[in-house]
């Protein structure tokens, strides 16, 4: 949608905020687009870290913020797009992310990783900062581990630094969400899964630990963890798939509820046939 939404917009030009597709060689399992697409309108933000690189939101902030400026300072459109929440919030709100505990954090990623043990971490961010443990899924152990890191780390609630993710004071940026029911979602997940594996994702994943070039976030990203437990010996290569297919079922909804929660965003269908018509029309009504 956003390609084929670019290629009308006069110097439209897409920054990706998806948190994953920042690592170089990471390309299938991130559905990355394909040279044809980049060539056909310029992308930003994609292949800027290295696989073995710990890429963080501050990080991406700078990289985004910068070619979202060089496309504007060029006369042209920039469009964000993707599905990372706060990723996009960190642009469009221009959050000051907290700094990096790392000591801290690595005591805490030393859990093992499981439920009762991320439960038990979410209680415990409930203690520090029950502002912070409240805005967030007791199951997403990526952000509760982040709240802990700068609670004990800098000896302040996380919920303190910036207006916040609950904040959503008026915009420059036009946004635009795409609504679909849950059946149609897991299917679709589950037919790019599919057409992945196809496609070489596990010889990917493969390639990628032998050559040692995972770093810890990047080892974490979806289908790329599961894959990796399966080349380990840990599942077979159906389990793995069957287990990747459900933690993204479970990630899209965790997004779902993230960006329903802004009123500032504009809902569409997506498998609207007339999406993009749609789309377009309601953005030459927004003005520059």
């Amino acid at each position: 949608m956003a390609l084929a939404l670019a290629k009308r917009v006069p110097g439209a030009e897409l920054v990706s905020a998806d948190a994953m597709a920042v690592y170089r060689g990471m390309d299938i399992g991130t559905a990355k687009p394909t040279a044809a697409d980049q060539a056909a309108v310029p992308h930003h933000v994609l292949d800027v870290a290295d696989s073995t690189d710990n890429y963080t939101v501050s990080r991406f902030k700078h990289d985004a913020v910068t070619a979202i400026a060089k496309v504007e300072s060029r006369g042209g459109n920039p469009v964000m797009v993707g599905g990372s929440g706060l990723y996009v919030q960190v642009v469009v709100d221009d959050l000051t992310m907290p700094g990096r505990f790392e000591t801290v954090r690595a005591d805490l990623e030393a859990t093992p990783d499981n439920v009762t043990e991320t439960a038990n971490l979410w209680a415990r961010l409930r203690e520090l900062d029950p502002v912070a443990a409240n805005r967030m899924e007791p199951t997403n152990r990526r952000r509760i581990i982040r709240a802990l890191e700068v609670c004990i780390g800098s000896g302040q609630p996380f919920s303190s630094f910036g207006p916040g993710i609950d904040a959503y004071p008026p915009t420059r940026f036009a946004m635009v969400g795409l609504h679909i029911e849950r059946d149609k979602m897991d299917a679709r997940i589950d037919a790019r899964y599919d057409q992945q594996v196809k496609d070489g994702f596990l010889d990917e994943v493969r390639a990628l630990r032998a050559a040692n070039q995972l770093s810890r976030s990047a080892a974490q990203a979806l289908g790329y963890k599961e894959l990796l437990a399966h080349l380990d010996g840990e599942s077979t290569l159906a389990e793995a798939l069957e287990a990747a297919k459900h933690r993204t079922y479970r990630f899209a909804r965790r997004q779902q509820r993230w960006f329903r929660r802004d009123p500032r965003i504009h809902w569409f269908p997506a498998l609207a046939p007339d999406l993009v018509d749609r789309i377009e029309t309601w953005w030459c009504e927004q003005g520059p």
